[in-house]
């Protein structure tokens, strides 16, 4: 079945895929360590630059993926752009495969698992860019540029001021050998410049349809390799998905546009090129970019405010497209299995972050009703009951897993994050409140009488106390009240178990306190 499915795919997509033991290359003495799988079917990749965190717009791209990877039993692997060493932030590379496990779609291959085509990181695999240029310099698809930034510089505001398009003027595309030599024997570091040629071939993306950008007529030359060693993103990826043997590129249209380019590079170094799909672009719900300025599009901020992986794996792709119809509460192996690439659309995906607790709620009401999953819920709530209200519990006994899981079930559909319940509108989940006799006097006169009636109500010989009895017992209590209404009396009982005006029924609180407690906090209303 997964060889028709492929098959199906390949098909679809006018091209067969054969992986790298078809392309053709250079490099042959790259030695194994470089060397892509023989006969691999589909292999992607996600290659963030650890320039800064994983946010939202990561988390899509690499989930496309992830996904595409898995319909077609194929391999995801994590790829580290890291070679403008001058934007480096410490601890992006570890957050970012961090923040892939902790979605739940972690990479076959990466710089911390290891692989057969490493280094993973292109910091580390200088030789191979170097290997590539020295190629392109031989057969005259690139050249020595002598430029310095301050001419560049000129350049740009040059064309600013005409109300042009900055772009270089190809000068070193035109020095002799002699003249070339000669600046490389006193010692010059140039760059060097990929030829852009006229004739940019048609291709076509598996999202956006046929494209062709003549980009020789509207970009100078562009830089491959810097003087520092280090090769520019356009020279990088396409060795890279090379000699990585990657089948298909599924990266943010943003990046459409210089395919073309890459198309010209793969040209010149007599490679095949991989199959492109670009994905629209991820914005919020008014159309705007998301950016990395706002804080709140980090994972690690979804994570620490408890959202679970699964809602933000859910609700990115119910507003995006390549899936059946935009239903809430998909999993990732539903998403696996309605994934569809043709079906993925060019208009942008609008992103409204409102309804995040709405998704998060169907997620954690799904995880409460399988047995393990809600065990480990448990442990992540006694940890957060743990500290918050250490200094404040009076009986330990809410730190078992039997309350705990009861307090769980009882509020699920109401709470979308365990952080609602240790927020103070549950607090006397954990804590006893400290309710004066003058607040209880201000609601009904009638504070002992109602207290003892309860307690009786307590002690009533096989009574179940679940909230569909309380309920009508409560009922039958405030009819033995005089002159107390039942609202009334709800509201005094409210704030003696709870110190609240507000918060659940009467009936789901004794439910979650138990009898026990209940009865302790009603004494202390009589004491008082």
């Amino acid at each position: 079945m997964a060889a028709l499915m492929l098959g199906l795919l390949q098909l679809r997509l006018a091209r067969a895929s054969s992986g790298a033991g078809r392309r053709r290359g250079f490099c042959g003495g790259c030695g194994p360590r470089y060397a892509a799988p023989r006969n691999s079917a589909v292999r992607v990749r996600f290659a963030p630059s650890p320039t800064g965190f994983m946010h939202l717009g990561g988390l899509r791209t690499a989930l496309y993926n992830y996904i595409f990877a898995k319909k077609y039993k194929g391999s995801f692997i994590l790829r580290l752009e890291d070679t403008d060493q001058t934007r480096l932030v410490p601890g992006a590379a570890e957050n970012i495969e961090d923040m892939l496990e902790w979605a739940g779609i972690p990479p076959d291959e990466s710089p911390r698992r290891g692989g057969p085509v490493g280094p993973y990181q292109q910091s580390q695999r200088l030789e191979l860019y170097a290997q590539a240029t020295e190629a392109l310099l031989q057969t005259g698809a690139a050249y020595y540029c002598f430029c310095t930034p301050q001419r560049l510089e000129l350049l740009k505001k040059e064309a600013l001021r005409n109300h042009q398009t900055p772009r270089y003027d190809n000068r070193c595309r035109f020095l002799s050998p002699e003249h070339v030599a000669r600046k490389l024997a006193e010692g010059a570091k140039p760059t060097v410049r990929f030829r852009l040629r006229e004739g940019a071939e048609t291709f076509q993306d598996l999202v956006y349809g046929w494209n062709r950008h003549e980009v020789a007529s509207v970009e100078g030359d562009p830089v491959i390799l810097k003087s520092d060693g280090f090769p520019t993103y356009h020279l990088a990826c396409v060795v890279d998905d090379h000699h990585m043997g990657i089948s298909h590129v599924l990266r943010g249209t943003e990046w459409l546009v210089s395919t073309a380019k890459h198309l010209l590079l793969y040209r010149a170094l007599g490679w095949e090129p991989p199959h492109f799909a670009h994905l629209p672009l991820l914005l919020n719900k008014d159309g705007s970019k998301l950016s990395k300025r706002q804080g709140d599009i980090f994972l690690e901020h979804f994570a620490s405010a408890g959202f679970l992986p699964e809602t933000l794996l859910d609700i990115i792709t119910n507003y995006g497209s390549g899936f059946a119809g935009n239903q809430m509460g998909r999993t990732l192996p539903e998403l696996i299995e309605q994934f569809d690439l043709t079906g993925i659309s060019t208009h942008s995906a609008l992103l409204d972050l409102e309804k995040l607790p709405e998704f998060n709620r169907l997620h954690l009401i799904r995880l409460l009703n399988d047995k393990a999953q809600r065990l480990q819920l448990v442990k992540k709530l006694q940890a957060m009951v743990e500290e918050v209200y250490r200094k404040q519990m009076e009986n330990r006994d809410v730190l078992s897993e039997d309350y705990i899981e009861r307090i769980l079930l009882l509020g699920q559909g109401r709470i979308s994050r365990l952080q609602d319940l240790v927020s103070p509108a549950y607090s006397y989940l954990w804590t006893r409140p400290a309710v004066a006799p003058a607040q209880l006097q201000t609601i009904s006169r009638e504070v002992e009488k109602i207290a003892k009636l309860v307690l009786g109500l307590l002690e009533t010989p096989g009574i179940s106390l679940t909230q569909e009895v309380l309920n009508q017992e409560l009922k039958r209590l405030s009819e033995k009240t005089e002159g107390v209404e039942y609202v009334r009396m709800m509201k005094l009982l409210r704030l003696a178990l709870s110190g609240q005006q507000r918060g659940p029924t009467v009936a789901e609180m004794m439910v979650s306190l138990g009898p026990k407690e209940v009865r302790e906090r009603i004494q202390r209303v009589l004491l008082s």
